[in-house]
This record gives structure tokens, sequence and C-alpha cells, in this order.
């Protein structure tokens, strides 16, 4: 088990608390920061189900909680969230502060296999490995219950780790994610940098690739995808939702992907939908 957590601070909201944490992390060999909010009845004592956000390019652990208006719903329905940070900090690897230019310092949500980033880029494992096992042992958290979501890149990440890990996520939805990243010029950037440019290994962090790969419909209980009409990025064809779809179909997984017109891919296009988005997790793990 990796180091233990430490608390950086915790601030009463909606009748729970919304805590920040850190801990040292064996898989990226560097401190990790994450956010964790607690609904009343954990506070109370009970074990609740939880759900995973994984966050876009430029975020930190702090921009769910603090803009995406989720507590309130979270209380309600007696939901934990757990907000990690969306990359390493402080590796010193040159070009990592350049968030911006994907696939040099944007986690992805993958474990990197090429230097100069192979050494700290280890987000599937930190997530996977530390993380989630780290807040079921010393939290209010039923670790048989977690689903996962996110946006943008970390859209991505929701869809594939969760395509990935079969069965350890029992619910899943994302907004404006990056559906099929070996077609668009931020996942061919990221994939070069991370994995190499041999494009055969690139399709094991693929949502579409990976869900066309499934022997059979993996979230019967259907997937969330809520898109913006006016994000800039799908009009790029950077998000490539349709593939996705497609491959959904090919399968027959269920998928209601709503197309919203006049959203963008911004934080008030997910507040405007969160709500949907914890009461489709929230009846998925049994609340």
């Amino acid at each position: 088990m990796t180091t233990a957590m430490e608390l950086l601070s915790a601030h009463a909201c909606f009748g729970g608390e919304q805590r920040f944490y850190r801990h040292a992390s064996r898989e990226v060999g560097l401190p990790m920061r994450f956010a964790v909010y607690l609904p009343p009845r954990a506070l109370g004592g009970d074990k609740v189900p939880a759900l995973l956000y994984l966050a876009g390019l430029t975020c930190t652990e702090e921009n769910f909680p603090t803009k995406a208006g989720a507590q309130q719903v979270a209380a309600e329905l007696g939901l934990a969230l757990i907000a990690p940070d969306t990359s390493p900090r402080g590796a010193g690897v040159t070009g990592e502060s350049d968030a911006w230019d994907f696939g040099v310092g944007a986690g992805f949500y993958l474990d990197a296999t090429q230097p100069p980033w192979a050494a700290h880029w280890r987000m599937e494992n930190w997530l996977m490995q530390e993380l989630l096992p780290l807040a079921a042992q010393a939290l209010p958290i039923d670790g048989a219950r977690i689903g996962i979501f996110g946006h943008s890149m970390g859209g991505h990440g929701a869809l594939t780790l969760a395509l990935r890990h079969p069965g350890r996520f029992k619910s899943l939805s994302a907004f404006a994610p990056i559906s099929n990243p070996m077609n668009c010029p931020w996942g061919e950037k990221a994939f070069n940098g991370y994995l190499g440019p041999d494009r055969t290994t690139w399709s094991a962090h693929d949502a579409t690739m990976l869900m066309q790969n499934q022997p059979c419909a993996p979230y019967p209980a259907g997937i969330l995808i809520d898109q913006g009409l006016a994000d800039k990025f799908l009009l790029e064809r950077q998000l490539l939702p349709e593939a996705l779809e497609a491959a959904c179909a090919a399968i027959g997984q269920p998928l209601t992907l709503r197309r919203h017109a006049g959203y963008d891919h911004g934080y008030y296009f997910i507040q405007s939908f969160m709500a949907d988005h914890l009461r489709h997790h929230a009846r998925q793990l049994g609340l």
C-alpha cells in the first residue's frame, strides 16, 4: 500500500465536507494531490458509493470542486466525489509546464512508455493501483460501488479506464470527451509523446477502438455523454463523439449522446448538466 493521505484543508459544504489531500505516490514518484467530497451520510458513519471525476487539460484537483456545482446534489444522493489532479507536478522535465501543448505535461490518464515521460507520467497506475484503494481504505467509501466520469481529456480518461478495467467501475459518463484520440491532433501528439510512433500501441488507449473490441456491451444500463454544439474543439474535430457513437451502436452498447445547441466546452456547460450525470450514476450504483 502507498503512503498515507495528508489532509491539506477541509471545508463544510452542504452538510458534508470538501477536503483536499496530498500523498507521496509510489507509482508517480512525486507528491500527488486530490480532492474528496464526503456527503453528510458519510460523515455520519455510513460507507457511501463514490464517483471518480477526471478533469481536463490545464486543470488541477481544485477545478471540479470549485466550478462544477456538484456537491449539493451529491449531498442529497449520498455520493462521495473524488477529483484527482490531472498530471504529475515538479518532475523537472523540459516542457512539462507547457500544459496547453498535448504530449508535454498533460497527463492523459495513461502510463507513458517513452522517455522522458515514462519515469513519472503513470496516471493510470496511480489512479487504479494507488488512489482508489487508498481512498476506500482510509475514507467511508464503498470500494465496490465506484463510478467514473470526466471532461474533455478527462472524458477520454473515464471512457478508456472504464473499458480497460472491466467491472471496476459500475457506471460511466462523460462531458465532451476526446472520443477517438488516434484520429485527432491532440491525441496524435499525446500518443506520440507518451507511447511512441507505433500506432498499434495507441488503440489500447482509444475509447472508440476499445469499444469496437468489446465482446458485448460493457455497460448494459447505459452510458451518458453530453456535448455542446458551440464547442470549438468539436468544430475543430478534436473530440469526434460520432466515432464512439458508431462503435457503441455496432456492439449494442446503450449510449445516450445528448447534443446541446449553444453550449461550449467550459464549466458553465458542465454545471448545466451535472445533476443529470450524478443521478445517472446514483441509479446504477444502487442509490
